[in-house]
């Protein structure tokens, strides 16, 4: 016996990390027989027939500040987003009424935005400038483009169930790549690849759970189910069971639904920035990870925030530097660049 499976026999069950014996990564079961294509794309149809209110989210809650402008550009759209005095999220066009200038170098003076070229204060109907619906659900900033979206318009975005953000730990990374959205989803609606693509992160990993081809378009019923160790230090993993649901066409929700921090989730949204210079499109990726735990050990965590939020951000953006590799080379081999 060797010396994982005897730690493995004394371990005690209540402990949420468990000793992982050492595998050779060639030495894993293939899972090309189970990731069937014509699984993943139906889903990925049925994510993308479910509205999405035309919101899309463009950054985390917390960089959006009082202090100073935050520029972005989504489905071709230049934007700025600050917010006003009582806090609240305003976003708008990021091009100042005037001569043009980047509002996104602009300074907020008294909750107002004052564009540096010539002082001119940016308000609703200054000279045609008028802010676009917005949402901040205490994790991400969303903004409402019904021209781009062009569906039905809905009063406020569709956001998972999550933890309740007073007792959760919450972080967002993101990353851009050049796909389309439906790229990023097409790679989270494959879970057979996880192990494989990440074992420094995933081992242990079965899909208990798989719709079928013609299934309907109910989302709670339209999800993936996986068992799967999350790596946390070497030779230590935390077993859980996930399930993966997508509840409009450019998210995708993990959900842990047993093991230690059930309840908790991995939102990965998708949103399109419009095409670059070399007229491909781009897209960016913003992961929430929103965790909850009743252990007393996660209290602790959370009043070690500031510390533990970076690292839940290089985990993510390690994972996330493969997957874009993942959706890059799906949208090149879909659009003809790589035959």
């Amino acid at each position: 016996m060797n010396t994982a499976s005897r730690w493995s026999r004394r371990w005690p069950e209540h402990w949420p990390v468990r000793p992982v014996p050492k595998q050779t990564w060639s030495r894993q079961r293939p899972t090309v027989g189970q990731a069937d294509p014509a699984v993943i794309g139906a889903a990925l149809r049925r994510a993308e027939a479910r509205p999405s209110g035309n919101w899309f989210p463009f950054a985390a809650s917390e960089l959006v500040r009082r202090d100073r402008p935050y520029g972005t550009r989504v489905a071709g759209r230049e934007l700025v987003a600050w917010r006003d005095d009582s806090g609240v999220l305003v976003v708008g066009p990021g091009a100042c009424p005037h001569l043009g200038a980047p509002l996104a170098q602009a300074r907020v003076v008294c909750g107002a935005l004052v564009c540096r070229w010539h002082g001119l204060t940016v308000a609703d109907g200054t000279r045609g400038w008028a802010p676009v619906p917005s949402f901040d659900d205490g994790v991400l900033a969303w903004v409402r483009l019904d021209t781009e979206g062009g569906e039905d318009p809905t009063p406020r975005p569709v956001v998972p169930d999550r933890p309740p953000l007073a007792g959760a730990l919450a972080a967002v990374t993101r990353l851009e790549g050049v796909c389309e959205p439906r790229d990023v989803v097409a790679n989270r609606l494959d879970p057979w690849h996880g192990a494989w693509f990440h074992p420094y992160s995933f081992t242990r990993l079965t899909v208990t759970r798989v719709p079928g081809v013609d299934h309907d378009s109910d989302e709670a019923g339209d999800l993936f189910g996986v068992d799967v160790t999350f790596r946390v230090g070497p030779g230590l993993g935390v077993p859980v069971h996930a399930e993966f649901t997508a509840p409009e066409p450019r998210t995708v929700v993990m959900r842990i639904t047993e093991g230690e921090g059930a309840g908790s989730v991995v939102e990965t949204h998708a949103t399109p920035l419009g095409t670059g210079s070399d007229g491909r499109p781009r897209t960016a990726v913003l992961e929430a990870v929103v965790a909850g735990s009743p252990r007393r050990g996660f209290a602790l965590a959370r009043s070690l925030a500031p510390l533990v939020r970076p690292a839940m951000r290089r985990t993510a953006t390690r994972l996330w530097r493969d997957d874009l590799a993942y959706a890059e080379r799906r949208y090149a081999l879909r659009s003809g660049e790589v035959r």
